[in-house]
């Protein structure tokens, strides 16, 4: 008589570990991998020797998989969600609660690091040279805000080729603002045709769900792609570089933590929520930011976990999550260029009187959007340098540990890009507490469960109390 009390499927599941599990040993793994190949050292030309360039091809290869999915993704949920919001009275408020978060804790976030620039002092205690300095190759500027609105073609797609050794190469590249822009543009399209326009809305649908099986599918690779990340940077940096700036770099990662374990918690008590949940929830994100830094790379994830994990109805979700992770950068926007530029003011003897102080606020609050066009906090920090007068040479003094730093920004940034959209719904009475509290990492994977939808109901309805402050 066969044993009938546990499923065969369940039985064949528990041959490998939870996925949480999966990512932790593909972490300590990748870093065990890593310290080897930085103790192979290169090869005798010179270049990477054979497990660097191994772990490299694994981490670039997953990241490279998860963009691929950005844009389809992205354009289709947009579309999808405003299709959605038509029967909600207050999708305005929505909008314009999401953007107000936004400047809030970036405000929050800018403030701390200036703080700690005034008590950390790194330039007055770095010994770097400043005339080392060089000049960045790429910088931010406000009119980089206009072009990055207005997208090029209709897929927000760029292409750009490189000449090396006589040969030519070319690479796309997408806009992921852009392509917010023109889902938008045809989501409000599609709602002002009316009737005409259900054909396309329902082949939109079907085509969201095709991509988001694709995306999971991704998704489950992401303890290898963990593995090949962290390994490629403890192989490639290692912690050497970061002896000069220590000051500097401890500063940066105190700023990070701050906001992460503090002011975070802090707005999320506020509301009511338990802080746990949300890390417990949102941790697929932030550990995968932390290895990819790659904001655009983990926005896939960032959407899933704040749908599946943190309970944000997935019509706000689509339109919130990919808008912040083009514009709600706490820490390559607000900790980064705070810090950096009193780093760089005291390395060049140039006193910051409290105006200075002010605009080094206004740009990390408003400047992230300037830079959407242009990814990368070094764009970011140009834009914070030219605005106070500060020599722009200060930047390649920082360069050598950008990645080791890039690492704790993105983390924190993604962070951010889940916690806003989670705060706004749980004030506008649309986040499933249910769901909020009890989520776990393999909650991402119970595809045949559908995600909350409150998007045809009036969120006033049934909206709770929040005691805020």
């Amino acid at each position: 008589m066969s044993d009938t009390s546990t499923p065969p499927t369940a039985r064949t599941r528990r041959r490998f570990p939870s996925f949480t599990v999966q990512v932790v040993l593909g972490l300590a793994l990748g870093v065990l991998l890593g310290w080897v190949a930085l103790r192979l050292g290169p090869v005798a030309d010179g270049s990477e020797n054979w497990l660097t360039t191994t772990l490299d091809t694994i981490g670039s290869s997953f990241v490279t998989l998860l963009k691929a999915i950005v844009p389809p993704l992205v354009f289709l949920a947009i579309v999808a969600s405003i299709a959605n919001l038509r029967h909600v009275t207050n999708a305005a408020r929505l909008a314009g609660q999401t953007l107000l978060w936004f400047a809030v804790t970036a405000a929050i976030s800018v403030a701390v690091g200036i703080g700690l620039g005034l008590l950390f002092q790194p330039g007055a205690r770095s010994t770097l040279d400043p005339s080392t300095g060089s000049e960045p190759t790429r910088t931010g500027s406000w009119i980089d805000f206009l072009n990055g609105l207005i997208p090029g073609n209709f897929l927000g797609l760029g292409a750009s080729t490189q000449v090396e050794d006589g040969t030519a190469s070319t690479s796309i590249s997408f806009n992921v603002l852009q392509i917010v822009v023109v889902a938008l543009v045809v989501g409000i399209a599609a709602l002002r045709t009316g009737k005409a326009a259900e054909p396309f809305l329902a082949f939109n649908r079907s085509a969201l769900a095709v991509v988001q099986k694709v995306l999971w599918w991704v998704i489950r690779l992401a303890p290898l792609g963990t593995l090949g990340l962290i390994g490629k940077a403890v192989a490639t940096y290692g912690w050497d570089l970061l002896s000069p700036l220590a000051t500097y770099a401890a500063a940066i990662y105190t700023g990070l933590l701050v906001v992460l374990l503090v002011v975070y918690p802090v707005i999320l008590r506020a509301h009511g929520l338990h802080v746990l949940s949300f890390f417990r929830g949102a941790w697929p994100a932030i550990q995968l930011a932390f290895v990819s830094r790659s904001s655009v790379g983990t926005l896939p994830v960032t959407q899933r976990v704040t749908e599946r994990n943190l309970g944000v109805p997935s019509s706000y979700a689509s339109f919130a999550v990919p808008l912040g992770a083009t514009t709600k950068m706490d820490g390559c926007a607000s900790i980064y260029p705070a810090i950096s530029a009193i780093f760089v003011a005291q390395i060049f003897g140039i006193d910051l009187s409290v105006t200075d102080y002010l605009l080094i606020a206004f740009v990390s609050v408003v400047g992230s959007a300037a830079t959407a066009g242009l990814t990368g906090a070094v764009v970011m920090l140009t834009l914070t340098l030219s605005t106070l007068g500060l020599p722009l040479a200060g930047v390649g003094l920082l360069l050598a540990i950008d990645p080791i730093l890039d690492m704790g920004r993105t983390a924190v940034n993604v962070a951010g890009q889940a916690l806003v959209p989670t705060v706004v719904a749980r004030r506008e009475g649309i986040l499933d507490l249910d769901r909020y509290r009890s989520a776990s990492v393999e909650d991402l994977f119970s595809d045949d469960e559908p995600v909350t939808v409150v998007e045809a109901q009036d969120p006033a309805a049934s909206r709770e109390p929040v005691a805020v402050g």
